[in-house]
């Protein structure tokens, strides 16, 4: 998998090297000497992961990674921060400052690269959805914006036979978080934000249960700390390569942890809210924001299909078409504010009178459009009746249920021919028995010609 990489180092041949090497891979790579360079570089090349040198004149890799993330346009772009120092103390401010790892230098090769596979499969998730996000934004169905988390509060189950291990882990993380262990995975099913996973356990094979937990359908999408030794480099590259989002060493530093747990965390709670934002953002290009019934949009989608599959022999499709009688009068008398009550209170006794697969959609104004799959006419009449007498035998609230008006609905059923049909046709049909219901006297429910 290819991505563009954005190296940050004040010394050229620090430059060179990175360039030479991430180049050999087949990876675009971008360089800047400088933190203001590398700032302006993001926000205008846009990088798939950005490998930042901490010891740098002016502005410091530190602050470069927190502006970095400070910004909407470049907060999600995975920071690996690149540094000659190894102590303690760096590595947490790095953590702290959102960078994704740290890395000392001299680094093994095969590593580097399987961290930056690692954070380019994630990358190229997280850039699918903010393209589908921002087109929800540019049509008007998106327009929250997506806040920064801290990571706090997550569901971590921890899978390692070690107890003494296990403990250290449930301390670092218990004030923040819940921590579940191995004997509490039945409860934790459904609501977890993080998998930490012990490479080195005795008991089971920690790669292969990386593997299933990466491949598996409930929990693919949860990120993955590996615990993994020192001594053993192979492992912790192979850990990345099946699917672990992130490695800490042996043996355990207790704030280490807690920053990558909680750096995993909010990064899992962005994705998350991006799909959450998408489905959303699917259910409002579908829906009629007034009523919570389906918009003319999914109607046209749904009906000719159902229509194709009758034409061809298969079970008949029924289609009401309802309008509000008189509805002009109502606006015209009362006001707007009451005809939107009235829309709402029919569409919500529509909603009543029929089963969960018919397609209820508002057409428009006061139209109603319900398809009936499965559905003979003789049926879809008897429905439409049911509907007619809930609308005319019962006054419609106004004004919060201060008043009541009376309110009657003309009906048209059609439905579907076997042979040459399409949803048009059924459609026409069905709004000129609207219409001769309305012509010989509304508040009836009329039947196309047979």
């Amino acid at each position: 998998m290819s991505a563009r990489i954005l190296v940050v180092d004040d010394v050229p041949a620090n430059l060179r090297l990175l360039e030479a090497k991430l180049g050999a891979e087949y990876y675009d790579v971008i360089t800047a000497s400088r933190g203001e360079e590398a700032l302006l570089k993001a926000w205008r090349e846009k990088p798939d992961i950005i490998l930042l040198d901490v010891m740098m004149p002016g502005m410091d890799g530190f602050e470069t990674c927190r502006r970095l993330k400070a910004d909407p346009e470049t907060r999600h772009i995975p920071v690996v921060m690149v540094t000659a120092l190894d102590q303690r103390e760096d590595r947490l401010r790095g953590l702290a400052e959102g960078a994704e790892d740290f890395l000392s230098k001299p680094f093994d090769d095969v590593q580097l690269l399987s961290r930056v596979r690692s954070l380019a499969r994630m990358k190229v998730v997280i850039d699918e959805l903010r393209s589908r996000e921002a087109s929800g934004r540019r049509i008007g169905v998106i327009d929250k914006e997506l806040l920064g988390d801290d990571g706090a509060g997550g569901r971590i189950l921890v899978i390692d036979d070690a107890q003494r291990q296990s403990d250290k882990i449930r301390r670092a993380l218990e004030s923040s978080h819940t921590v579940m262990m191995m004997s509490d995975a039945d409860e934790s099913r459904g609501g977890l934000d993080l998998f930490i996973v012990s490479v080195t356990s005795e008991s089971f094979d920690g790669l292969k249960l990386i593997a299933r937990l990466h491949a598996g359908e409930g929990a693919r999408r949860l990120p993955i700390l590996a615990v993994v030794d020192p001594d053993d480099p192979g492992r912790a590259v192979r850990a990345l390569e099946l699917g672990a989002h992130d490695i800490i060493y042996r043996p355990i530093d207790p704030d280490e942890l807690a920053a990558r747990a909680s750096s995993l965390i909010r990064r899992k709670r962005y994705v998350d809210a991006l799909r959450q934002s998408l489905d959303q953002s699917l259910e409002l290009a579908v829906t009629d924001q007034m009523t919570g019934l389906f918009n003319r949009r999914y109607l046209t989608s749904q009906l000719e299909p159902l229509v194709q599959r009758a034409a061809r022999g298969g079970e008949p499709v029924s289609l009401l078409v309802a309008d509000i009688d008189y509805f002009k009068r109502i606006n015209d008398g009362f006001g707007h504010d009451v005809g939107d009550e009235v829309i709402k209170e029919f569409a919500a006794r529509l909603a009543t009178n029929f089963r969960p697969m018919d397609i209820a959609c508002r057409y428009g104004g006061e139209e109603f459009v319900v398809v009936m799959p499965g559905t003979r006419g003789d049926y879809a009449c008897l429905v439409a009746e049911r509907l007619r007498r809930h609308v005319a035998g019962s006054p419609f609230p106004i004004r919060g249920g201060i008043e009541r008006i009376d309110v009657t609905v003309s009906i048209g059923v059609a439905v579907s021919l076997t042979g040459a049909d399409s949803a048009e046709r059924l459609l026409k049909r069905a709004d000129e028995a609207l219409y001769k219901a309305k012509q010989t006297g509304r508040n009836r429910v009329m039947a196309e010609a047979a």
